[in-house]
C-alpha cells in the first residue's frame, strides 16, 4: 500500500488525538501569533435543540428528529433523518467536542434536504436515507474539549464486572492536561476509542484496552448510542452503506508545498482482513469493502477540487497504514460500511472560530459530493486506485 511512510508518526498522534496541533511554521491561521480562541459562534447544545426542532417543523415532517440517547451528564443526543431511499448514509459530528465544523455542515445539509423542492433535492430524498447524529458528544462540546465527562468510578458503577479490571483504559483522561484542558478534576474518555467491531460486545475485566490498536469496550453512553443507531439501521435496511465521521486535526501542509491543508480525507482505519497484518479481522473479510471506501473518498475529493483554484484545493490524504478497531470508523468498516473520515484543520483551542465559514463550506461540499455520488450511482464509476494519488499530508511546509 502506498503512503505508509507517515503511519508510525500518525499512530503516535492518534494515541492522544485524532490530530494534536504541531508547531506549524509560516503565516498560518491558528498559529500562536494569530490565535483566536473565541468559539461562541458555534452551535451549542441548547441552540442545536432549537434548530433541529425548527427544521422538523419547517420541513413539515420531511425531517424526523428523535432523541436516541443521553450523554453521561444527561444531555439529549439527537438523530435527524431525511429521505426514503434504499441507500443509507450515516453521518456523525463532534464525537470530540472541540471539533465543531461538522455540526454546522450537517445543519446546512438538513436545511436543504428538508426544505428544497428542487428536482435535485427530491431525487436525493428518493434515493437515500440520510441519518445524522450531530454533536454526538454534547458533554465534551459544552466543555469545548476532546473527552467526555465521565469518571472511571462511574464506569465500574455501570459495569460491576469491571471492578477487578486493571483500569482505567488507555483512552481515559484523568490525571493530565490535553490540548490545554485539565482533566484532573473532571475526567473523561476519548469516546472515539470506545467502539468494538463486535457490535454485541459486553465489557469484560480481562479485556482492558491498553492501546489504540485494541478494540474498545462500549462503556460510554455516547459510543453506545452510536452503536445502537447503527444496529437499528442494520435491522431495518440490512446494511449501513456509508458512514462518515467528521473530525478536526492539527495545522498541516500539502506535501511538497507551503500551502496549509484545509481538509484531509481517509478511508483506511484497519488493515485489510485479507492481509497478514489484518488476519485478526478475518471473520469480517466478507463485509469489508475497501474499494468502496476509496471511491467515497474520491467523490468528496473531486467535489472539493471542482471549487477551483482556492483553499478548497488544499485537500490531502490522512495518514494510512492505521490499525484502529476502537474507532467508529474502524468498527463500522469491518461491519460492511463504506467509510470516510473528514479532518478539518485546527481544533477550537488552536483556531477558535477563525475561518469558520470556509471550513464549514469545505465539509459541506465534500459531504454533498458523497451524497450525490451515492444517489446518482456515479460512485461506482470512480477508480479506487485514484485514491492513492490524493496528495499526502506534511507536518512541515516545504521551503
Amino acid at each position: 500500500m502506498k503512503k505508509q511512510a507517515l503511519a508510525v508518526a500518525s499512530s503516535l498522534v492518534l494515541a492522544t488525538s485524532i490530530a494534536v496541533p504541531t508547531y506549524a511554521a509560516g503565516n498560518h491561521p491558528g498559529t500562536p501569533e494569530q490565535q483566536t480562541y473565541n468559539s461562541s459562534g458555534w452551535t451549542d447544545h441548547t441552540q442545536l435543540t432549537k434548530k433541529l426542532k425548527q427544521l422538523e417543523e419547517s420541513s413539515q415532517g420531511v425531517i424526523e428528529v428523535d432523541v436516541v440517547g443521553q450523554s453521561n451528564y444527561g444531555l439529549d443526543i439527537y438523530q435527524a433523518r431525511v429521505g426514503n431511499g434504499d441507500k443509507v448514509i450515516l453521518i456523525e459530528s463532534e464525537i470530540h467536542g472541540n471539533e465543531k465544523t461538522g455540526t454546522e455542515a450537517i445543519l446546512n445539509l438538513l436545511n436543504y434536504l428538508g426544505s428544497s423542492n428542487s428536482p435535485h433535492a427530491k431525487k436525493l430524498r428518493e434515493e437515500i436515507t440520510l441519518v445524522a447524529l450531530p454533536k454526538i458528544n454534547p458533554d465534551a462540546s459544552e466543555l469545548d474539549r476532546r473527552g467526555n465527562d465521565m469518571s472511571w468510578e462511574e464506569v465500574v458503577e455501570n459495569f460491576p464486572q469491571l471492578a477487578s479490571a486493571e483500569g482505567p483504559t488507555w483512552n481515559h483522561y484523568f490525571n493530565r492536561t490535553l490540548q490545554g484542558d485539565d482533566y484532573t478534576s473532571k475526567p473523561g474518555f476519548d469516546v472515539n476509542r470506545d467502539f468494538n467491531p463486535d457490535l454485541n460486545y459486553v465489557p469484560q475485566a480481562e479485556d482492558v484496552p491498553g492501546s489504540s490498536s485494541e478494540p474498545g469496550w462500549y462503556v460510554t453512553p455516547e459510543a453506545q448510542t452510536v452503536r445502537d443507531v447503527y444496529k437499528n439501521l442494520q435491522d431495518e435496511f440490512g446494511t449501513v452503506d456509508v458512514f462518515v465521521d467528521l473530525h478536526h486535526q492539527g495545522l498541516y501542509y500539502v506535501d511538497g508545498t507551503s500551502e496549509p491543508v484545509t481538509l484531509s480525507l481517509s478511508g483506511q482505519f484497519v488493515p485489510h482482513p485479507e492481509t497478514e497484518e489484518g488476519s485478526k479481522y478475518s471473520q469480517y473479510v466478507d463485509n469489508y469493502d475497501y474499494d468502496f471506501s476509496r471511491q467515497l473518498n474520491l467523490a468528496a475529493y473531486d467535489a472539493l477540487q471542482e471549487m477551483g483554484n482556492s483553499p478548497f484545493d488544499n485537500i490531502t490524504l490522512y495518514s494510512q497504514g492505521l490499525d484502529l478497531p476502537g474507532t467508529a470508523l474502524g468498527s463500522f468498516a469491518l461491519n460492511g460500511s463504506g467509510t470516510v473520515l473528514f479532518e478539518v484543520t485546527g481544533q477550537t483551542q488552536s483556531m477558535g472560530q477563525k475561518k469558520k465559514g470556509m471550513l464549514v463550506k469545505a465539509v459541506e461540499t465534500g459531504l454533498r459530493g458523497i451524497i450525490d455520488g451515492v444517489a446518482e450511482y456515479t460512485i461506482e464509476e470512480l477508480n479506487p486506485e485514484d485514491y492513492e494519488d490524493i496528495p499526502e499530508t506534511s507536518y512541515r511546509p516545504s521551503l
